[in-house]
């Protein structure tokens, strides 16, 4: 590290700050690649430097790769975790857009889930129409073919 580096801060757990992408990496529980997409997407700011090039990530840059990996677990979408990170950074928000943000993704949860059901209905009477043994006859891939699949 050169001698510009920022002075180093040590965290509760031991953690000496900044650190390097694969720190970051670690403590957020997000690969490298990762971290250095979603710096490229803009989800984090451009992060400090070594003379040498190397990124160096703060505590809040580590805190919100973990917002984006949880938010990322909860499904939601690259642009809504965007305006969530921003919302989260920004102090004057209003609660009610992150309510908006978060229910327009359990609404479309919803619709996926009976999308899902629906085809787990299809493909259970599918298989149950299909015999399963050594004729060629299939109404499975009947339907697929686009053929509606006939009682037996």
């Amino acid at each position: 590290m050169s001698a510009k580096a920022p002075v180093q801060a040590e965290m509760l757990d031991n953690t000496f700050w900044p650190v390097a992408i694969g720190a970051a990496a670690r403590l957020s529980k997000v690969s490298a690649k990762m971290v250095r997409h979603y710096e490229a997407l803009g989800l984090l700011p451009l992060v400090a430097r070594t003379d040498s090039g190397y990124r160096q990530y703060t505590e809040a840059e580590v805190r919100t790769l973990q917002f984006i990996k949880r938010a990322r677990e909860l499904g939601f979408s690259m642009a809504e975790i965007a305006e969530l990170v921003g919302l989260w950074h920004n102090r004057k928000r209003a609660s009610a857009s992150v309510k908006r943000i978060a229910q327009k993704h359990v609404n479309e949860l919803t619709q996926r889930i009976e999308a899902m059901q629906a085809m787990q209905r299809t493909l259970a009477s599918l298989l149950d129409h299909c015999h399963g043994d050594e004729r060629p006859d299939c109404p499975i891939l009947d339907d697929l073919a686009g053929h509606r699949c006939q009682a037996a």
